[in-house]
């Protein structure tokens, strides 16, 4: 091994960062190992204080009206249902109702529990099952989620099981989201525990030296325990979806090591080319750490984005995702550069691959190089990325080869994107429901039971508030004229109650949120009536939902679009590279949208991937996977641009630029997105199938960005447009001059509009294609 090379911390000119993060590496890493320690206790048992609900939007009229009915009528929003099997017996038979009637009781006496009510006490046929042998009592926990969810754990043991001649089984809204919270808690535990083990052999097959591949590894667990414990502090003050607990593991993992592979790879390449530690630490913050920033900005501005929605589920996202892609950087930025001072060559101890290469090459002598295998580490194993290795000569040989022929490769990739998206054009939106969870989920088992064997499915039809006073005749017109829409199958009520408030149920036909139970919903808004009226049910909260998506997404996207253009501008300088990334970026989903309805929506795999297919997609997924799709291929095009950015400020050379950025950034880029999709796989390996579209869907989409978009698509059209890449007006121009980055110290102006000039010459080296360039080392 390698003495390791050091020169004076305070030699050299470094930036005030460098020095700060480098001064004192021992006493940083202590302060983060110190921090560590105090997140892991902060963050314990946030999942227990996470909601799994938010799909509905606070300000909407189905929330008022569900509010308002859990007021003055508990029992029109039943939320647990206890179902009772008698078997053979039938539910009429008089020992049977006779238990049956002691339990509706005994519930009816639960401290929480209002609304008791069942086929019993009032005779519907809706709670009945169709063939005599089922029947059900409803009643409605009250309280805030969470509340409510501690109330069913207490009463649950008592009431599941068998009870003489029946059987209980629990169901309801509450018992699916109290499961639906439980199963996401386990996945995400086995996640881990796969996607954590894969991710250390994937780094270690990257890297070569098992020192190096602990780095990343370690950015991200630092990643993930600091953000649950800002998820912890912030569940004091709002609600959290326990959803949000997967995005946290996804891209703690993947952006941690996106951005500890950047910084690594550059640290050892800088070490290959002959820099001290020191130098090779200040060189790598100035140029990867940068890009790591402008990175982390991009991602964190696509997920806050989601802010904007109301409902707690997409802002959940939001939430967990600024802390984990900050936390992520600045673990990158502080402890990873620190970590680097203190190995300083040792950083590629361990190397396994020589290991490998030494043991097929035992008892054979291998021709001298000039360099000692042992020594500086500037092997292709010991540097992959610098300027020798293979796989970055044959990424060039690509870059090269589809620059050639732009024109094929842009029109066939373009159009292999779009035709990949089609299937998208067909999608149908809908509520997430019991069908999420895996089919022998306790509570699913009893909701399909009520679907299927129930008539109107109880709990899933229209309840309509009356508010105001009204006759008994002004009632009963009302609900001839409800009943008499088309697609209502029924319509039922009065219920009053003092006040002046009534309440009437609609059952329409069909699906509980297809299409016709929703055009029911806007049938009943426009209803004349002698009183006010509000409508809540699913199909409402659909409705409703969907609206408030439709609302805000214009505002959602141009904030994206706009923040992201001003950071790739502030990055490169050039007007034409913001608007390419943006719509390359884009272009990139197209396969993970077309996907998400081949597979989700219309079933197909859903044998193999073991899920339930409802027709259609939850409202708030594809939102959802937008924004962190959209993040993460801006990522991967914020690596690719910055080197490329970083070469032609060097040379002026537009192609050589676009062939030296794939060649020193495409493997890299690839191992990263491989990292990533696998952590996202582990993910989507979840019984709940929300979890498993997202895991799945956003792999797709990162290596479809990576193996497609920055491999062929990006570098076809940036020969397209040619040197015209870098052209921006004057004025912007002398805007990025004062306030853009760069990643060299000093660009001349070629005055050819692109701000940047070739560099003086110091040697020449031969790209893929056979060409010479000059290039500032």
């Amino acid at each position: 091994m390698s003495e390791v090379k050091k020169s004076a911390p305070g030699g050299g000119r470094g930036g005030g960062w460098t020095r700060f993060v480098t001064a004192r590496p021992r006493l940083t890493l202590l302060v983060a190992l110190v921090l560590t320690a105090l997140a892991v206790l902060a963050g314990g048992g946030v999942a227990d204080r996470m909601g799994s609900g938010g799909w509905e939007d606070p300000a909407a009229e189905s929330t008022y009206a569900t509010k308002a009915l859990e007021r003055q009528f508990p029992g029109s929003q039943p939320n647990v249902l206890l179902l009772v099997d008698a078997g053979a017996s039938g539910v009429d038979a008089p020992a049977v109702a006779a238990e049956a009637r002691r339990l509706a009781e005994r519930l009816d006496a639960e401290p929480g529990v209002d609304g008791v009510g069942s086929y019993w006490s009032t005779g519907s046929p809706a709670l009945r099952s169709e063939d005599g042998r089922q029947a059900v009592i409803a009643a409605r926990i009250a309280g805030e989620e969470k509340d409510a969810a501690a109330v069913l754990d207490r009463i649950a043991p008592a009431y599941r099981g068998t009870h003489g001649p029946v059987e209980v089984s629990l169901g309801g809204g509450l018992a699916v989201r109290h499961e639906m919270q439980t199963v996401i808690q386990e996945d995400l535990l086995r996640a881990e525990l796969i996607a954590l083990p894969l991710t250390l052999v994937l780094l270690v097959m990257v890297f070569g030296s098992a020192v190096a591949a602990l780095l990343p590894l370690g950015v991200g667990i630092v990643a993930i325990l600091g953000t649950n414990a800002v998820l912890r502090g912030i569940t004091e003050f709002t609600d959290v979806s326990v959803f949000a607990q997967n995005l946290t593991t996804a891209l703690g993992l993947g952006l941690a090591i996106d951005y500890a592979l950047f910084v690594v790879r550059r640290y050892r390449e800088e070490l290959a080319a002959g820099a001290d530690t020191y130098a090779a630490v200040r060189t790598t913050l100035r140029t990867a750490g940068r890009t790591v920033l402008f990175s982390a900005l991009t991602v964190a501005v696509s997920l806050a984005a989601m802010l904007v929605f109301p409902q707690y589920f997409l802002r959940s996202f939001a939430y967990a995702g600024i802390a984990v892609v900050l936390l992520a950087a600045t673990a990158a930025l502080t402890l990873l550069p620190a970590a680097l001072v203190l190995l300083g060559d040792r950083v590629n101890a361990l190397d396994l691959r020589r290991l490998l290469r030494r043991g097929r090459a035992a008892g054979k002598e291998t021709a001298g190089t000039g360099r000692d295998a042992a020594g500086a580490g500037v092997d292709a194993a010991a540097a992959p990325g610098g300027r020798d290795d293979s796989a970055g000569a044959g990424w060039g040989r690509a870059a090269a080869l589809v620059m050639r022929r732009a024109p094929v490769f842009a029109v066939v990739t373009t159009a292999g994107l779009v035709l990949l998206g089609l299937p998208f054009l067909g999608v149908k939106f809908g509520t997430a429901d019991d069908r999420q969870l895996p089919v022998t989920a306790s509570s699913r088992v009893v909701q399909d039971q009520l679907r299927d064997g129930f008539p109107g499915n109880p709990g899933g039809g229209l309840t309509v508030l009356a508010e105001g006073t009204a006759t008994p005749a002004q009632y009963a017109g009302y609900r001839e004229r409800i009943a008499a829409l088309d697609g209502v199958a029924r319509a039922e009520g009065p219920v009053t109650a003092g006040g002046g408030s009534a309440y009437f149920t609609v059952v329409p036909d069909g699906e509980t949120v297809g299409a016709g139970a929703q055009r029911v919903v806007g049938e009943l808004r426009a209803a004349e009536a002698p009183f006010t009226t509000t409508v809540t049910g699913p199909a409402a909260v659909l409705v409703d939902s969907k609206d408030a998506i439709g609302d805000r997404l214009p505002w959602a996207a141009g904030i994206i679009v706009l923040v992201t253009l001003l950071l790739v501008f502030l990055l490169t300088g050039s007007v034409v590279v913001p608007v390419q990334a943006v719509l390359l970026n884009a272009l990139s989903l197209t396969a993970m949208f077309g996907a998400v309805v081949w597979v989700f929506q219309e079933g197909h795999l859903a044998g193999f991937l073991g899920f339930t297919s409802t027709g259609d997609i939850e409202t708030t997924l594809p939102v959802l996977m937008f924004c962190v799709a959209f993040g993460l291929s801006m990522d991967y095009g914020v690596f690719l641009l910055s080197r490329i950015k970083e070469e032609y400020d060097a040379t002026g050379d537009h192609e050589h630029s676009v062939r030296f950025g794939l060649r020193h950034t495409g493997g890299l880029i690839t191992a990263a997105a491989v990292i990533l999709a696998v952590v996202m796989v582990a993910i989507g390996t979840s019984r709940v199938t929300n979890t498993k579209m997202l895991g799945l869907g956003v792999a797709l989409a990162v290596l479809m960005d990576a193996m497609v978009v920055r491999s062929l698509l990006v570098p076809s059209v940036m020969k397209l447009t040619g040197r015209l890449t870098w052209w921006a007006p004057a004025p912007l121009r002398r805007f990025h001059d004062r306030f853009g980055i760069s990643e060299t110290d000093a660009p001349a102006d070629t005055g050819d509009g692109s701000g940047t000039a070739p560099a003086a010459d110091t040697g020449a080296e031969a790209d893929a294609d056979g060409r010479t360039y000059s290039a500032v080392r």
